[in-house]
């Protein structure tokens, strides 16, 4: 079993480029985290892949195309949500922070170009999902259904301490009419110091993966493939992680299929309430609530499996 300092877990530092504190990539998505100091800035090149500049914590004036977006960020993930800014596949943009921060750059592939825009932090829906032991939070940044991106998919989740998120384990590795083929890259903070665990291991024995990491924060696991989750939140520490996703085909979809092992889980947890510590961030979700969808982490529109 794979645990540490493997293609698919990175611990915090081990892909450190220059100002860039993780920088990590499968085919079709990518992950950079821009760690600057007060009154530092950064100009970066996309290439072939469309961006989201996210602020972990802090501030940040984000410059492309001759325009300019300033977002006010957020003093932590655990505190607030937070605006953003969408760059066009090909940019070249300049991060910039009058007070220093760290800033997250989403990135996946293109098929169009789009132009450079501004995301608000009140934009960003808000939903809490299951019940009992699987309740969490999850931010829609970007999802497949929400703010407009070519393939780029963005979420973030906030898993109080003690809870579990991403179960049933569930995947998204194929072209079918119940699922879409999409990577994805998870990255994580846990609160005051604590730690979290990751899972993923192998649907098709032609492409093995096997990962149980224990994550802390910067930390990072690639899921270009295979079954994944759960991720568990320890005691009395908060999870959170911003998934990342994209994948080659052109339709900007997310279904995914349960490991049939666990999929009863789903429907496990009905009669268990929310926690009570939700929302852990933001507006109150509670209008955005369905009800009636599974516990276990019931997924709508083009599936749901944070």
């Amino acid at each position: 079993m794979i645990t540490a300092g493997t293609a698919w877990y990175q611990p915090h530092g081990s892909t450190a480029d220059g100002p860039w504190e993780v920088d990590s990539r499968l085919t079709h998505t990518s992950l950079r985290i821009l760690d600057l100091p007060p009154g530092g800035s950064q100009e970066f090149t996309l290439g072939a892949q469309e961006a989201l500049v996210v602020p972990l914590s802090g501030g940040c004036t984000v410059r492309c195309q001759g325009e300019s977006a300033e977002l006010a960020g957020r003093p932590d993930v655990f505190t607030a949500l937070t605006d953003f800014a969408y760059l066009p596949r090909g940019a070249t943009a300049v991060v910039g922070s009058a007070d220093g921060g760290r800033f997250a750059v989403a990135g996946g592939t293109a098929g169009r170009d789009l132009p450079f825009r501004y995301g608000p932090a009140d934009g960003v829906g808000v939903e809490l999902r299951g019940a009992g032991s699987c309740s969490r939070q999850v931010n829609n940044i970007a999802s497949a259904d929400g703010f407009d991106c070519d393939r780029l998919i963005v979420v973030e989740v906030l898993t109080p301490g003690g809870n579990w998120s991403s179960y049933p384990p569930h995947k998204h590795d194929e072209v079918r009419a119940d699922e879409t083929a999409l990577e994805e890259i998870y990255y994580f903070e846990v609160a005051d110091g604590g730690v979290g665990y990751q899972r993923v291991y192998a649907s098709d024995p032609d492409r093995p993966i096997d990962v149980l990491a224990e994550v802390r924060t910067g930390d990072v696991v690639l899921v270009p493939y295979g079954w994944h989750g759960p991720s568990i939140a320890g005691p009395a520490h908060h999870l959170y992680y911003l998934n990342v996703m994209a994948g080659p085909g052109d339709e900007r979809a997310w279904r995914f299929r349960d490991d049939p092992a666990y999929a009863w889980i789903r429907g496990a947890c009905n009669d268990q309430p929310m926690d009570p510590r939700l929302p852990l961030t933001g507006p109150n979700p509670a209008a955005a609530r369905d009800t009636d969808r599974p516990a276990g982490g019931g997924h709508e529109h083009q599936g749901e499996h944070s």
